[in-house]
Order: structure tokens, then C-alpha cells, then sequence
């Protein structure tokens, strides 16, 4: 089976909240948690965040962005009236 990179952005994003106890579950299924989901995508776009305020370069920076944009394409196809800023 395979996982999209949305799904896993979400898993990803899941685990770290459970492990800190911020918040509950995102969830695909709700509109609320997709535009949450989007912010999240769209912060994690911001330059600083990209590039983990500079840690990273070059070619991780580049796969970071790629997966980013993947999963915020995803989300679009699945519910095209989510928002973004740093996406598009």
C-alpha cells in the first residue's frame, strides 16, 4: 500500500503532537483539520522553517520543499478550498 506524502506529513505531524500532548489528532476527514493542516504546510514553507533558520542547505532544502509542496498539492485535490500563503 502505498502512503501519500500528505497522509505521512499528517502521521508525521501527529506523533509530535502526541509526544508535547498540544493537540488532539488531525484528521483528513474534517475541513477544520485540512485548513489547520494547510497553515501547518504553509508555516513549514516559510523561509526559516524551510531551511531549519539556516541549518539546512542545498540539496535538504531542496527535498524538504519538494515534499512540502507534494503534500500541500495533495491536500488541494482533496479539498480545493483550503488556503494558502507561502504555497502557489
Amino acid at each position: 500500500m502505498n502512503i501519500s506524502t500528505l497522509e505521512q506529513y499528517v502521521d508525521q505531524k501527529n506523533t509530535w503532537a502526541k509526544m508535547f500532548g498540544t493537540t488532539k489528532p488531525l484528521s483528513l476527514l474534517n475541513a477544520k483539520d485540512r485548513q489547520k493542516i494547510a497553515d501547518s504546510i504553509d508555516a513549514d514553507l516559510s523561509p526559516e522553517n524551510l531551511t531549519c533558520d539556516g541549518e539546512l542547505r542545498g540539496p535538504a532544502v531542496q527535498a524538504r520543499y519538494k515534499m512540502l509542496t507534494r503534500a500541500a498539492q495533495e491536500l488541494t485535490s482533496i479539498d480545493p478550498s483550503v488556503t494558502f500563503y507561502e504555497y502557489n
